[in-house]
């Protein structure tokens, strides 16, 4: 799946319009670049209302995502199998579009998404690059809502709190992954970081 996703999820640019695209340009999902100063300005003009607004623009652009190259799919009557390979699948993609380097792993009754060098690491000075993370858990969100995956999550570590990557977990909510689609790798868990808060 690898090769064929670098294939596929290319930049390109379309000279006339000036617009980018991610993917072939049919699947028109165009590319609209931001830097995270631009985001965490916006945070502080929403006040409030940020974090909620943040976690639906980046539902948004997950769903749209996985709604773009996979049109007219029915996730509900596929196995965890190739569940599990399109969100890995779609993690290298999301790293190919600069958002950090991703890592995913299925446990037993979570999944666990690793990101190192998110956008939140650009503007660590500044203590609203925080709300960069929302996005990140909205954009997961967006994937496992389209998959019809059934998670409830949260940030456990975030290298604005001192952690070296920012990371999220994804408890399944009434399922479990089969023992033979468990992740041996380590996990690591931030302790304490929720009393951080």
């Amino acid at each position: 799946m690898e090769k064929r996703l670098k294939k596929e999820l290319q930049i390109n640019i379309d000279e006339k319009k000036g617009q980018l695209f991610f993917g072939d340009k049919k699947k028109d999902l165009k590319l609209l670049m931001l830097r995270p100063i631009d985001l965490i300005e916006f945070s502080e003009f929403a006040g409030t209302n940020a974090d909620d607004i943040l976690i639906w623009v980046g539902k948004t652009i997950g769903r749209d995502f996985l709604e773009k190259f996979f049109y007219s799919k029915d996730w509900g009557s596929e196995t965890m199998a190739t569940k599990k390979e399109v969100i890995l699948g779609s993690l290298e993609a999301i790293e190919l579009m600069g958002l950090g380097h991703m890592k995913g792993l299925f446990k037993k009754d979570h999944i666990i998404i690793e990101v190192e060098d998110s956008l939140a690491c650009e503007e660590r000075e500044n203590i609203m690059s925080k709300n960069l993370c929302l996005l990140y858990q909205g954009i997961f969100n967006g994937l496992f809502e389209v998959l019809q995956m059934d998670v409830n999550g949260e940030e456990i570590g975030c290298v604005m709190l001192g952690e070296e990557k920012c990371t999220y977990k994804f408890d399944f909510i009434g399922e479990q992954v089969s023992d033979s689609l468990v992740d041996e790798d380590s996990e690591e868990i931030v302790s304490d970081f929720l009393s951080t808060l």
